[in-house]
């Protein structure tokens, strides 16, 4: 796996959701939270991609000196399951390197609000890493926001196109503002710094 990197390349950080505000507050959607807390942080607003499906917002996350990096935030407005196509158009655009893509996505397998960062893998099901890996090859980084499986009997499908519960949502803002800070560590100081800060 080549992961080498120079300091001053570029980072790629995409969100993945549904575009709609039908989807705003669904699980699928915490990608787009955790990048639009992203984009408040850096000061700016989203805008259209010239042809690629997707919003983009340029700036630099990290404190001022070495450890500050350039960073593309990326919302696709593709639908989860087209979204490799725009990350791939955006990433070759602004010439970013595959392991300086980050996808912070929902994972069903952890629990609520527990967060777990790696590098590469497998998709697990989910249809936005599956498109990203489909046309980039797997080895990207990962932001995975837990949110558990679903109650008894519901469909995965269901669970994962309703909104956070009233009960989720009282600890909502505090786990994606901990999920943007592990962005951020993640571009700043790496990802074994990054694993040791936020795999709880």
């Amino acid at each position: 796996m080549d992961v080498t990197t120079a300091a001053n390349d570029p980072w790629l950080v995409v969100g993945l959701g549904n575009p709609g505000p039908e989807y705003a507050m669904n699980r699928h959607n915490v990608g787009f939270m955790v990048v639009d807390l992203l984009a408040e942080r850096i000061g700016g607003k989203f805008k259209r991609a010239g042809k690629a499906q997707a919003q983009v917002l340029e700036g630099r996350i990290g404190p001022v000196g070495p450890e500050n990096r350039r960073v593309i935030l990326v919302k696709p407005t593709s639908y989860m399951n087209l979204s490799g196509g725009p990350v791939n158009a955006l990433r070759d655009f602004y010439k970013v390197p595959l392991a300086n893509v980050v996808a912070v996505h929902d994972e069903l397998d952890i629990d609520y609000g527990t967060l777990r960062l790696k590098l590469g893998g497998g998709d697990n099901g989910h249809n936005g890493l599956k498109s990203m890996t489909k046309a980039m090859g797997p080895d990207y980084h990962r932001v995975r926001f837990g949110i558990g499986r679903p109650p008894g009997r519901m469909q995965v499908a269901d669970f994962v196109l309703k909104d956070f519960s009233s009960a989720e949502r009282k600890e909502l803002d505090y786990f994606v503002d901990r999920a943007a800070d592990s962005v951020e560590c993640l571009l700043a100081e790496g990802l074994e710094r990054a694993q040791s800060a936020y795999n709880s």
